[in-house]
């Protein structure tokens, strides 16, 4: 028995408690967790933005140590420190086979698995695979990959979705180059990310927009070099920024139609707009076929970072060794299991940055 973090039901506040995890079978490891970052697709997942089955044990981005492995798992032994990969490719959809492995077809099955049970007998399912708000954890042998020399437990498990999404965005989705002009709209983890990877990419300027003014010194201490207070005005002070003409790259880190129309409105003409953030079927973004032609912007979707968590985690790891990526800034709060559901309300304030659950 172990204690977790579980969603009853959509809607409903997390409960936790104890509940009863398997020892692993063959082609599963059972990890002890180290930390679990809240992340706001998590939340998303409380509320019903994103539909997993429940009642599930929440909680995706996380690392920690091996404790046990089923049979035929061979690339990780007790003891070793792993990250949790909540998105594990399958190699063989139509989209592994182009190499887009963060669109892989299979990548979620797993969260529909029962891969535990709470102390009544009633199945629990692992919200987005790996159930990371838990003491411990029993993850398909492709959910854990070993955590890169040097890169101490509680800060791994940042790299699990905040870093891999911030950093890819600007990197594989948007494709930032040195001295261009770069947005990040929305201060939480992923833009805290997001920020300090426009700034190893050599953004010229890095302009971070929130609705909050208290994050613009969180937000300059991970390369904003202007901070924006978002407002009806929030285009126009970016353009201002800019010459007149907008950045080069704006990423919207939030989810909101408001927000994605503000990116676009911020870029320049030819720029690109990176939408990060989920929203809700509910949040409608319109554009008029002119301005689409006027404009020539290229707005694109970006899951994951469009990473490949394999080949990505020893690239950020050589960033954090050589000082370039500091993940601790990204923690604004560090928490037990028993935080989780306040860290959820300052989500939906928009307060701080990454709530990190320390074991």
């Amino acid at each position: 028995m172990v204690r977790a973090a579980v969603l009853p039901a959509v809607g409903a506040p997390l409960e936790i408690t104890r509940i009863d995890l398997p020892e692993p079978g063959p082609g599963r490891v059972r990890v002890r967790l180290a930390a679990a970052g809240v992340c706001h697709s998590d939340l998303s997942l409380s509320n019903g933005t994103m539909r997993v089955p429940v009642p599930a044990v929440l909680g995706h981005e996380g690392a920690g140590t091996v404790v046990a492995v089923g049979a035929g798992v061979t690339h990780v032994v007790p003891g070793d420190g792993v990250v949790l990969n909540w998105a594990p490719s399958c190699g063989s959809c139509h989209a592994c086979s182009l190499g887009e492995v963060w669109l892989c077809a299979n990548a979620l099955t797993g969260a529909a698995d029962v891969y535990a049970r709470a102390a009544d007998g009633t199945d629990l399912h692992p919200g987005l695979n790996v159930a990371a708000f838990a003491e411990e954890t029993v993850v398909p042998a492709g959910c854990v990959l070993p955590v890169p020399d040097g890169i101490p437990l509680t800060d791994a498990a940042l790299l699990g979705c905040a870093v891999l999404t911030g950093y890819g965005a600007v990197h594989h989705s948007a494709k930032v180059r040195e001295g261009e002009t770069v947005a990040v709209f929305g201060v939480g983890g992923v833009g805290l990310a997001t920020l300090q990877s426009a700034r190893i990419a050599g953004a010229s300027r890095i302009v971070a927009v929130d609705v909050s003014p208290e994050k613009e010194e969180l937000a300059r201490r991970a390369g904003a070099t202007d901070y924006v207070a978002a407002s009806e005005n929030t285009a126009r002070e970016i353009r201002a920024l800019t010459g007149k003409q907008g950045v080069d790259v704006a990423v919207e880190c939030v989810g909101r139609a408001v927000t994605i129309r503000t990116a676009w409105d911020s870029t320049r003409r030819g720029g690109r707009t990176t939408v990060v953030g989920i929203g809700g079927k509910d949040q409608q973004v319109t554009f008029n076929a002119l301005e689409i032609f006027h404009w020539g912007r290229t707005l694109s979707g970006c899951v994951y970072g469009n990473s490949d968590p394999a080949k990505d985690l020893p690239v950020l790891a050589e960033h954090v060794r050589a000082g370039r990526l500091d993940l601790g800034a990204l923690v604004t709060e560090r928490i037990g299991l028993d935080g989780i559901p306040a860290a959820f309300e300052n989500m939906v304030a928009g307060k701080g940055g990454r709530a990190l659950v320390v074991f």
